[in-house]
Formats: structure tokens, C-alpha cells, sequence
């Protein structure tokens, strides 16, 4: 007995989504959980903002860094274990450092955390495929993305909670408490497969831009986080537009994290129907329609189209595993995975910055401009479609190889 409980046991596919659902929920409780906690040290707005801004940006950088060491560790699993251990250790010294030291330092404290967070959503799902085997993968993948969307949920849910009943300070100790459960999963994560060669000197972002599917599949991912980011910015004055008042505006993210919710577990299990191309197209325009009609139309059509925004930006997050999984080698899964969150954080908060000017003049100019954004990003897809086929045309590779047997079996050179 005494060896079962020294011996570190390889995590099933059950305990792998255990550990990422609780890391994922962790870093989505401690977003609001910081923004509470520096708004009632500092008194103000600024500083939470400033807080979140240090957490974000560190997030965008620290993504390919990251992946590049998960890729070359021997134990990635180890490593990742480490950065969650760390990104724990960093929200504690945040709370430790609100108004005992000076907010520089504390501010410090906030870009090291964030420069982990990376390893809360690319780095677990990089790990995933030593887990199973290769025809489970489908089913995993939307499971895999059913952990982001439950987090987007439960995390503001349950910082709002903790600090409405016990105070700020308590939900940024939930949100750690969250992540720290995940470590000893991490840390028993298999090893490593030896990596066939070629692959040693390209690095994610080279990866992802000189692969065509990788690079569509960004494109368009990066550009619907962009418009996120714009209709997130919104959400205070939707709130008093629609349901009467500010503070009610985060209800929208609500309708839009259940809705993500629903559709991911349906698509887990109706995934394989669908290629995952058609899923990121369609879900880029799904979204384009949303936010227009959000710009456009009465309270019940504003709750509809964040309904329609997060069905369809779940089972999208799925295809884009999925298409990351089938066209990255082992060696780069790292890389591209964080390198891909870190460009989606960047998108979403570039987006916010942006829409944030426009809807101080114009509400609806903002939500149609994220409308357009996600229209534009649907358009490798579109391309894809237009282009017309090769296969059996007179200069294609197939019919030429066919002519050259014919030509072979008749004798003539």
C-alpha cells in the first residue's frame, strides 16, 4: 500500500482532464479575483486594471519561451509542473504585496505569474496525445475544450462568490488553491517520445506560419479572440442598453460561456461529422453575425447573439485542437500550442484596447467592427473553398502518373 502512494502513477485521460479543468478554472478565478483584490487596495479602478494589464501582457510573451523549454524537456510534465507551482507562488506574493509594498513591486510580482499562463491552456493540451490512442483523440479534443468552456463559467462565478462572502483576498487564495491541485497531475505526466529528426530548428512561430493549415487556423482563431476582446469591452454598456444597468452586463458572458458549454459537449460527441475547417469557417461567421445583430438589435436579440456567439466559438476551439494535433510534429507540439494562446491573449486584448476608444463615441461602431473582423478572419476558409480542385485535371500529378502507365503497359516511351 505504502508503494502505491510513493510511486507516481501515469494519469488516465479521466485524471488528465481532472487536472486541466482544475488549473483552467483557477486561472479563469483569478483574473477577477486580482481586479477585486488591487481595486480594494488601491481604491481605484487604475490600479486593478493595471494589475490585469501586467498579468495579460506577460501571458502574450511568455507563451513560445515556455513551449520551446515543454518541447526540449525530457519530463514535460515535470516542467509543467514547475510553472504551475510557480504561477501559484506568483498569485500569492501579489495578495502578500497589495498594499504592504510598493506597487511597482507588486506589479513585478503580477508579469513573472503571468508569464505561466500559458501553461494553464497550450501547455496541458500539448501533453495530451501520450495519453491515448490516436482514434480517441476526436472525442478527447472536445472533452479537452469542454475544460476551457466549464472554467470560463465557474472561475468568475466563483471569485465573484468568495469575495462577495469572505472578501477579495480569499478568491485570489481560491485561485491559487485551484491551479496547486493540478501540480501533481502534471508532475505525473509520461515522458517524453523521442522526436524523429528534421524538426530541430524550426520554432513555433515559424511552425505556424509555414504550415498552411496551422497558419489558416490561427488567422482565423486570433481574429475571432480579437472580436471577443472588442465585445468584451462592450459589456458594461450592453448592460445598461439591454438589461438596465452596467453591473449586468458580465450576465452576457454568462449566456455566452453556457452556451460555448452546451455546444462543446454536443460537438464532443458529434465531432468526427464535421471537419474541423468547416468548423473554424463557419464558427468565424456564426460570430460576424452575432455581433452585428448585437449592434443593431433590442435587449432579447442582444442575449441571442451572445447565446449564438459562445455555441458557436465552442466547438471551434475544438476544430482548432484539432487541426494543431493533426498538423504539428511531436517535437513543435509545445511551441505551437503555447505560441497559439499567446497570440489569441494578445488578439483579445489588442481587440479591447480597440473597441474600448471606439465605443466611447459609438457602441454599435464597436460591435460592428468586431463583427467585420470576425467576417475577415473567416476568409482563408472561404479561399480554400473557392479554389478549384487539382485532383484529375489534365497537368495534375495523379493524371500524369496514370498517362506514364498507360504509356508504360503499351510499350510506347
Amino acid at each position: 500500500m505504502s508503494g502505491l502512494l510513493v510511486k507516481p502513477l501515469r494519469p488516465s485521460p479521466a485524471g488528465y482532464l481532472g487536472g486541466a479543468l482544475a488549473a483552467r478554472t483557477g486561472d479563469e478565478t483569478a483574473g477577477p479575483a486580482l481586479a477585486l483584490a488591487g481595486f480594494a487596495a488601491a481604491g481605484s479602478t487604475s490600479g486593478a486594471a493595471a494589475l490585469l494589464a501586467c498579468v495579460t501582457v506577460a501571458a502574450a510573451v511568455g507563451g513560445p519561451v515556455l513551449g520551446a523549454l515543454l518541447d526540449r524537456s525530457r519530463r514535460p510534465g515535470r516542467l509543467l509542473a514547475g510553472a504551475l507551482a510557480l504561477y501559484t507562488t506568483g498569485l500569492g506574493a501579489v495578495l502578500l504585496g497589495l498594499g504592504r509594498l510598493p506597487f511597482g513591486v507588486t506589479a513585478l510580482f503580477a508579469v513573472v505569474t503571468g508569464l505561466m499562463g500559458p501553461a494553464l491552456s497550450g501547455g496541458w493540451t500539448a501533453q495530451l496525445p501520450a495519453l491515448a490512442a490516436a482514434d480517441r483523440m476526436p472525442r478527447l479534443h472536445g472533452l479537452d475544450a469542454l475544460t476551457f468552456s466549464v472554467a470560463a463559467l465557474a472561475g468568475p462565478a466563483l471569485a465573484g462568490g468568495a469575495a462577495l462572502l469572505f472578501g477579495a483576498p480569499t478568491a485570489v487564495v481560491l485561485a491559487a488553491a485551484l491551479v496547486a491541485t493540478a501540480v501533481p497531475v502534471a508532475w505525473a505526466l509520461p515522458p517524453a517520445r523521442p522526436p524523429a529528426g528534421g524538426d530541430a530548428g524550426s520554432g513555433g512561430p515559424r511552425a505556424v506560419f509555414r504550415r498552411r493549415p496551422l497558419l489558416r487556423a490561427t488567422v482565423t482563431s486570433v481574429g475571432c479572440a480579437a472580436a471577443q476582446g472588442m465585445a468584451a469591452a462592450c459589456v458594461p454598456a450592453l448592460g445598461a442598453r439591454a438589461l438596465g444597468a452596467p453591473g449586468r452586463g458580465p450576465l452576457l458572458l454568462t449566456v455566452a460561456a453556457a452556451a460555448a458549454l452546451a455546444a462543446t459537449a454536443l460537438h464532443a460527441r458529434l465531432g468526427r461529422a464535421v471537419p474541423p475547417a468547416r468548423v473554424l469557417g463557419a464558427g468565424a461567421l456564426a460570430q460576424a453575425g452575432a455581433w452585428a445583430v448585437a449592434a443593431t438589435g433590442g435587449p432579447a436579440a442582444t442575449v441571442v447573439a451572445f447565446a449564438v456567439a459562445g455555441a458557436a466559438e465552442g466547438p471551434q476551439l475544438t476544430a482548432l485542437f484539432a487541426v494543431r494535433h493533426a498538423e504539428t510534429p511531436p517535437r513543435l507540439r509545445g511551441r505551437v500550442f503555447t505560441t497559439g494562446a499567446s497570440l489569441k491573449i494578445t488578439g483579445f486584448a489588442v481587440g479591447a484596447a480597440v473597441a474600448g476608444a471606439v465605443a466611447s463615441r459609438s457602441l454599435p461602431a464597436a460591435l460592428l467592427l468586431a463583427a467585420t473582423v470576425c467576417a475577415a478572419s473567416a476568409l482563408p476558409y472561404a479561399a480554400r473553398r473557392t479554389r478549384p480542385p487539382v485532383t484529375g485535371t489534365p497537368g495534375s500529378r495523379r493524371t500524369v502518373r496514370r498517362r506514364r502507365g498507360l504509356r508504360r503497359s503499351s510499350g510506347r516511351p
